[in-house]
């Protein structure tokens, strides 16, 4: 007897699993944990990005990069050349709601996303909305999701604003990603209602340091200020009845001093309940969302000179290499003597400060920032020998005008002003996570992982074209060595190729995040490592804060109060969700500050359209490649304007070659290009080349 088709197969089928990300062109690409698929448009199945989906493998088909196969078709074609697949079925919706511009055309009211990675409109009856005017910016819930023979369909929840001359593209951003611009009317009554009470600190067993020299050093348009440091020479006060480890002599003592958040945003608070939905503050192109109210972020907090404030300071004394030999944790009032900026301390360094004489106390704070420059090159070349690889990125940052319109392009590279801060806050987050292993603390460490040795191994065809990689151990490289990462960085700068090694090395590492249990830090060779010097931006600091001074006030009075310890307690049964959503927060804020930075960046660069530009050549592709200009500004070239040829893709070498002309493009090649178009909404750029590629007449931006 046969038998019927439900019992055909008794297991259902696993299919591989992953996240599905949607690039502007309508293909996308899900990485399993078999690898990654190429998805086809017209294979997503009503499938949105974000969406966790399972796929199933496509027949395979000839592979061949020709001009005549149409381009069309070719710009589909994965950029690792990974296999096809089709969208099974979704597992788990990503978007319940979508943003968008509203548009009339009757009896329908349709919704054009504005995220371009959202391939479907989604479609209302204008008869439930008919006051709604076309073009307006809406929320939209959806019903139903769209399959193969129906289209999206929802229901407007809100109207963010009306008409389109009201609607940034950052804006839209923010509504898309769900980002909180407001905070909860508890929070702002209590951040309101906060006060410093000098004598409440000192009675309480904060130190008086607000005799200390202490100065910030932050970015011109900085608008809070929540660290500070301080530096004295060992000797009478500074070190009496002080001994490093080892019996080793103690030549300096700097002091980071960090505002005192957790004194003013409890657990479970009305302030703590919006920092934790929020886990960091998010900088966009031309605003920041901040973690907390601006009463706190922006003054009680915010260590502002010539004014008291608590904070917590970490003590390090220091030898004369520069190594911590003994470290002070304590709550202290402290007074900011100097407000100071990168770029003044920069030209202060430059220009010479004149030295301390042996063994004399500083006189001012030029000749602390002298010591402190030397002390951060002591520390740079301390993290160099334990195999620490040093990244050299050139970041820009878009300027704009009283209108939020893009003007202009300012490139950031680390400079020794910014060294000399970021050097001192190493230390104290390191001293921080030792003491809080060393005591059985608990909190949230800032963990980052060896590179995967397949990514490794990945580059090395690659690098492999550039003569000075001979003088590297592939083996050793290809598994993740940090002294050959090192090496190959070192090797590679000053050269054409610097940026592009740099960058693709960066690609192959993985990405940090929090945990509750301390396992290392692969970037900076260290083996206990958090984030303790940004409570104000990021809520990881503000719980380390918060579990230390319960653990520093136990040990003060003998036992915590209670209400201390149940709120502690309460905080540490949440410390495996808290690192998982901070890190996701994390990586959220990193996303969509970096898209509105390229949306305002591909805006300033639509005036330029049909000029010349020198140009590196940043990503070959089998459908064309990416060049990136001097201002960060990053775009396709298509493959029909490379010739009327066929062109060779070597996925493996990352060159496209032309069978007739032998004409080779390569990374990092240098080229003179055109932009041809520029569309600030998809952040797309899309370039050519120019007839010739000689230099004359090439914008310079």
């Amino acid at each position: 007897m046969g038998r019927s088709r439900a019992h055909v197969r008794k297991a259902a089928h696993a299919y591989p699993m992953g996240t599905l990300s949607v690039y502007a062109d309508g293909y996308g690409f899900v990485r399993t944990s078999e690898g990654e698929f190429f998805i086809p448009e017209k294979k997503m199945n009503g499938a949105f990005d974000g969406d966790l989906v399972e796929v199933a493998p496509l027949p395979k088909r000839g592979k061949g990069v020709s001009l005549a196969a149409g381009f069309a078709e070719e710009r589909r074609v994965s950029r690792n050349e990974s296999p096809a697949a089709r969208v099974v079925r979704v597992i788990d919706r990503a978007h319940e709601t979508i943003v968008g511009r509203y548009e009339v055309a009757e009896p329908f009211g349709v919704v054009v996303p504005l995220d371009y990675h959202m391939q479907h409109d989604v479609f209302t009856l204008r008869k439930d909305n008919p006051t709604i005017p076309d073009g307006a910016l809406v929320r939209v819930r959806i019903t139903s999701f769209p399959t193969g023979r129906s289209a999206a369909t929802g229901v407007i929840e809100e109207v963010l604003k009306e008409g389109e001359k009201q609607v940034s593209v950052v804006d839209a951003l923010i509504e898309r990603h769900n980002l909180e611009t407001d905070f909860s009317a508890g929070a702002l009554e209590a951040a309101a209602a906060a006060k410093l009470d000098e004598d409440d600190a000192l009675r309480t067993g904060y130190r008086d340091i607000r005799d200390r020299v202490t100065f910030t050093i932050d970015p011109e348009d900085a608008c809070d200020f929540d660290d500070a440091v301080s530096l004295e020479r060992a000797g009478g006060e500074v070190a009496r009845g002080r001994v490093g480890v080892g019996g080793a002599k103690i030549a300096w003592r700097l002091g980071v001093h960090i505002a005192d958040v957790a004194h003013y945003v409890p657990w479970d608070s009305s302030i703590d309940l919006d920092a934790r939905r929020r886990a960091t503050s998010v900088y966009l192109v031309d605003r920041v969302l901040p973690m907390l109210p601006e009463a706190l972020s922006n003054e009680l907090c915010s260590l502002k000179p010539g004014v008291a404030r608590r904070c917590m300071t970490v003590d390090l004394y220091l030898d004369e290499a520069a190594q911590v030999v003994s470290v002070d944790i304590y709550p202290a009032l402290m007074e900011s003597k100097s407000r100071m900026s990168y770029p003044q301390v920069q030209a202060l360094l430059e220009a010479g400060i004149e030295r301390a004489p042996q063994g004399e106390p500083f006189a001012n704070i030029e000749q602390r920032l002298a010591a402190l420059d030397v002390l951060a090159g002591m520390r740079r070349q301390r993290r160099h020998k334990l195999g620490a690889p040093e990244f050299s990125q050139v970041e820009a940052k878009v300027k704009l005008n009283d209108q939020r319109e893009p003007i202009g392009v300012e490139l950031h590279e680390k400079s020794r002003a910014t060294q000399l801060v970021e050097e001192a806050m190493l230390m104290a987050n390191e001293a921080v996570a030792h003491f809080l292993v060393e005591h059985g603390i608990p909190g949230l460490f800032r963990v980052h992982e060896a590179p995967s040795p397949m990514n490794c191994a990945s580059l090395v065809p690659l690098f492999e074209e550039y003569p000075w990689f001979s003088q590297v151990n592939k083996v050793l490289f290809a598994e993740g060595n940090s002294f050959q990462i090192q090496k190959v960085l070192e090797l590679s700068a000053g050269r054409a190729e610097e940026e592009l090694v740099h960058s693709l090395t960066l690609r192959a590492m993985k990405q940090a995040a929090y945990s509750p249990s301390c396992e290392g830090h692969f970037g900076l060779a260290l083996d206990e490592y958090l984030h303790f010097t940004s409570p104000i931006r990021r809520y990881p600091d503000l719980v380390v804060h918060r579990q230390l001074k319960a653990f520093l006030e136990k040990g003060r009075l003998g036992a915590s109060p209670p209400a201390q310890k149940k709120a502690a307690s309460q905080e540490v049964s949440q410390l495996s969700w808290l690192a998982e959503h901070s890190s996701k927060m994390e990586r959220l804020a990193e996303k969509v500050s970096r898209e509105s930075h390229e949306y305002l960046l591909v805006e300033y660069m639509q005036q330029f359209v049909g000029q010349r530009f020198s140009a590196t050549i940043s990503g070959i592709t089998s459908y064309g490649m990416y060049v990136r200009l001097e201002n960060t500004a990053e775009g396709l070239v298509p493959l029909h304007e490379l010739g009327e040829e066929y062109f060779i893709f070597d996925g493996v070498r990352h060159t496209l070659t032309g069978e007739e002309s032998g004409t080779v493009y390569y990374l990092a090649k240098r080229v003179v290009v055109v932009l041809d178009s520029a569309n600030p909404m998809t952040r797309n750029m899309s370039f050519k080349l120019a007839k010739s590629n000689a230099d004359k007449g090439k914008q310079q931006l």
